[in-house]
């Protein structure tokens, strides 16, 4: 059987690379500098070879060793989007100057030097307005891979939660379009309406749930089931929300069981930063309901042993398995009818 290798560049906690794994690629190296996403990773993907700290010091002549003179099939990546994500944006078209905008320039840098058959990147919409994203596309056509990019969303294609993602993809061997949605919609209810309880549960994952003063309880208690929002408990409208030009209006709002969820950010474990309380219960999402609503398997696991918002950032951070899963056969499919057709 032929094996096909990929890397994983700013790999996170391992979204990606579980949805390389589970379309059938060998992951051969994987990139971070943050210590808690390495240690996440590597509890999950154990076979894989893992490189802690910062990507700009990394020589590639390390990683053509370690292919052993076998091609490179897949290079995919997510560079850092904080700097041109809507959100730090403020809305506007300009993307705020961040050290980790750059990060771009450095996944063209091992498409270069390591020539992957094919590549992906994904990132947020915004990314298109940044002049260096121009400029690694422009770079891409030269060295190519006839690279094509579109925004998604990744709620059609069975991910339970709404999301936009930019997808670009690339290939030596010929045309490679994104693989187009899949249709099929998954909701909050069909996600995490079976599990058991936090407090019952075995599952230590399970169990990571934001704990509330007396006051933020009433609150929750008073904000209606599935759906309900502050707009429903203005008895309890804090100062900071009353003024109308404030526009998370989302904080402190229950998620709908028979819809997606909203965007798992890396405040999901808290409610003051979004609709992050769950659709019944008197409490905001744990960490494991977190995790299955970016389509993380039941069995995927956490470091005991971190604080509850460096988990909740592992999870928001990630790329979705399932999408990854998607995009990822997708490239796998295109790979071997075009190495069939070449011999």
């Amino acid at each position: 059987m032929n094996k096909y290798f990929a890397i994983d560049l700013f790999s996170g906690c391992g979204g990606l690379s579980q949805g390389l794994r589970s379309a059938g690629f060998e992951v051969v190296a994987a990139f971070d500098s943050d210590a808690d996403s390495i240690t996440t990773y590597t509890l999950n993907h154990p076979n894989t070879k893992v490189f802690e700290g910062d990507i700009r010091d990394v020589d590639t002549a390390e990683i053509m060793k370690l292919l052993r003179g076998k091609p490179l099939h897949f290079l995919a990546g997510c560079p850092p989007c904080q700097g041109f994500s809507s959100m730090r944006r403020l809305n506007k078209k300009r993307c705020k100057r961040d050290s980790r905008n750059n990060l771009v320039l450095e996944y063209l840098r091992f498409v270069r030097d390591l020539k992957p058959l094919t590549i992906m990147m994904e990132n947020v919409p915004g990314l298109v307005n940044y002049s260096l994203f121009k400029k690694v596309f422009t770079e891409l056509q030269r060295l190519g891979y006839n690279p094509k990019f579109q925004p998604v969303k990744i709620q059609e294609y069975g991910v339970p939660q709404r999301r936009k993602r930019l997808v670009l993809v690339g290939s030596l061997l010929g045309d490679l379009d994104i693989a187009k949605p899949t249709g099929e919609t998954i909701t909050v209810r069909e996600v995490i309406g079976h599990l058991e309880s936090t407090r019952k549960t075995k599952d230590p994952v399970h169990r990571i749930v934001k704990v509330h003063t007396p006051e933020i309880m009433k609150r929750i208690r008073a904000t209606p089931k599935n759906g309900g929002s502050r707009a429903d408990v203005p008895e309890f409208e804090l100062d900071c929300h009353k003024d109308s030009k404030v526009g998370f209006r989302d904080v402190y709002g229950r998620m709908r069981w028979d819809a997606h969820s909203p965007t798992i950010t890396g405040g999901c474990l808290n409610p003051s930063k979004g609709r992050f309380l769950h659709p019944e219960k008197n409490r905001a999402i744990s960490a494991r309901e977190a995790a299955l609503l970016q389509s993380f398997p039941r069995t995927y696991k956490f470091p005991a042993d971190i604080s509850k918002s460096s988990i909740a950032l592992l999870i928001g951070n990630a790329l979705p398995p399932k999408f990854s899963h998607i995009q990822s056969t997708n490239v796998m499919d295109h790979l071997k009818e075009m190495l069939k057709a070449s011999g």
